[in-house]
């Protein structure tokens, strides 16, 4: 039997990169997938999750598209209202939606420091808040939060989106002890450096230094997050809560 049979997930960010990764991987798995996705100027994300949720069905699943801001938090309560509307149940959330303002901190503007906390940080809040009494009430949930190694170690030019990864490993392990006894596991995953449009985008000379650093000598694929993701879902990780899964190429030890 797939591992995810008759589960539900919502999984933000998953136009693209890991986030789709990760709904794909699911879908295979069995699962009904609703994929966030956010409507930005210059890009036509909706087009990409269509393309995303199109793979999902073709693979004999339900998809959902859902438009939402995680940063509101109105419209995160009513992606969520959506999807349970949708699917019936909610059993999985993917926190995955990021991005980055990259600055040293001397020419770090507010507005960088407020967007990348607002996304990545409070973004984990608004959605994890939205479901959270939906598991309780079923006394099921999987959690699953994208944090970063640089959480982790930290990283030149960037203390915002490391102080927001940081706070998503604290409030992932503060969580999971709130609802540990509710049926509900709250579990991050914190990827190295992952072939996505954020290191493609690199200076040649800034990819082969961080090539450098890394034990086993290549950047990671979305599909390494997403075997990860996979994991933390399914029935086999029913005993793991509060745990930080590394996926970094032997990065960080």
């Amino acid at each position: 039997m797939p591992r995810l049979q008759g589960r539900t997930a919502l999984i933000t960010g998953a136009s693209r990169g890991i986030g789709e990764a990760i709904a794909l991987r699911f879908a295979a798995e069995g699962c009904d997938v609703a994929a966030n996705y956010l409507a930005e100027p210059g890009r036509d994300n909706a087009a990409e999750a269509a393309r995303v949720a199109q793979q999902i069905e073709s693979l004999g699943c339900r998809a959902l598209c859902v438009e939402a801001d995680v940063t509101d938090l109105a419209s995160v309560q009513q992606m969520a209202a959506q999807v349970i509307e949708t699917f019936g149940h909610l059993d999985i959330l993917v926190n995955n939606a990021g991005i980055t303002r990259d600055r040293t901190l001397k020419k770090l503007e507010k507005p960088d420091w407020d967007a990348v906390l607002a996304v990545n940080l409070t973004g984990v809040y608004h959605c994890t808040h939205a479901v959270i009494e939906h598991m309780r009430e079923h006394e099921y949930g999987r959690i699953i939060s994208i944090a970063s190694v640089v959480g982790q170690t930290g990283n030149l030019g960037q203390t915002n989106y490391a102080a927001s990864k940081a706070g998503v490993i604290g409030f992932t392990k503060a969580l999971a002890r709130e609802v540990a006894r509710r049926g509900i596991t709250v579990n991050a995953i914190a990827p190295g450096f992952i072939d996505t449009e954020m290191t493609q985008a690199m200076p040649d000379e800034a990819r082969a230094a961080v090539l450098a650093t890394i034990p086993i000598g290549r950047l990671g694929e979305p599909a390494h997050v997403a075997d990860a993701a996979l994991f933390l879902a399914s029935d086999e990780a029913a005993y793991i809560t509060g745990h930080v899964l590394n996926v970094n190429g032997g990065l960080y030890m």
